[in-house]
């Protein structure tokens, strides 16, 4: 028998959700209702420097029940997981597969100017390499001094230990992920003890997540993630790639657009029922919003 599909809903605690959350929420739901399923909720609150107040989540669960959205289960909370992170940080660092860097944003930026035409891939300006391979001595002399760091996975010698994986997007096919296009990305920093890539793919298969339905700007970035399950030796799971919501002209709705987050809509005497004919209306025409 195949296993019972299970997807997830993993907003971040960062502002009030808007109608792009109910996209992904819906989304999720719908594909594990359809299959007879489950559907979890996470809240993806790690990164101290985007997720804010416990006040921001208690608004999520106001506006996810007055809509209607239920989910299965125990909420999964990432703050509560640092240790689970620190461990499979720790397997890639003993795998020798990690490597500290020094370097600011600043020192980044800088760095790529000087380069030109830096390297770059669909999720920006690639890292250039820059503490890559500093002898082990300065290393260990700038860790015992309290140098401020992250760490960085390098994804040359991720790529010779497991080649170029695939997983399945629903929606585009087969998919094959080649580590290097995507840099030496951050797995984790002082303010942020683990990384969304390193969490999510620890977190999906934690939770047993069969089925990963998300916005199609985040295609890319799982790439990385299916390298990351390999390394780590983690289930792979499905992934459906959704379109975005947009307004009239085109563009991207984001959390800036206040009027559109939900207790707006909610407090200007929107329903529930409107809301998610809205929802519908806008996916029957190309995703378009028209509230």
């Amino acid at each position: 028998m195949a296993a019972p599909v299970v997807t997830r809903f993993a907003p971040t605690p960062s502002g009030p959700l808007h109608v792009g959350h109910l996209l992904a929420a819906a989304q999720a739901r719908r594909l594990a209702d359809e299959q007879g399923g489950r559907c979890l909720l996470r809240i993806e609150d790690i990164d101290v420097t985007r997720s804010r107040s416990r006040e921001w989540v208690e608004l999520m669960y106001e506006d996810l029940a007055w809509l209607g959205l239920h989910f299965d289960g125990e909420v999964m909370v990432q703050s509560e997981r640092f240790g689970v992170y620190g461990a499979a940080l720790e397997q890639l660092r003993t795998a020798g597969l990690l490597y500290p860097c020094f370097c600011t944003r600043s020192e980044i930026k800088a760095q790529i100017a000087e380069m030109g035409r830096a390297p770059h891939s669909s999720l920006g300006y690639l890292y250039p390499g820059t503490c890559r391979n500093l002898p082990p001595d300065v290393v260990a002399e700038r860790l015992a001094r309290g140098d401020a760091h992250a760490w960085r996975i390098d994804m040359q010698r991720v790529q010779d230990l497991i080649g170029c994986p695939e997983w399945v997007d629903l929606h585009r096919g087969t998919q094959r992920s080649v580590p290097t296009e995507y840099g030496d990305v951050v797995l984790a920093r002082k303010e942020m003890p683990a990384s969304y890539h390193l969490a999510v793919v620890v977190d999906d298969a934690a939770q047993g997540v069969t089925h990963v339905t998300r916005g199609e700007d985040l295609f890319d970035a799982t790439h990385i993630h299916r390298a990351l399950q390999a390394v780590l030796r983690l289930p792979v799971p499905l992934y459906a790639h959704h379109g975005l919501l947009r307004d009239n002209s085109g563009k991207r709705l984001a959390k800036r657009d206040g009027a559109r987050s939900l207790a707006s809509l909610r407090a200007a005497g929107y329903t529930p029922r409107a809301v998610r004919d809205s929802l519908t209306a806008a996916l029957a025409n190309g995703g378009i919003w028209q509230v």
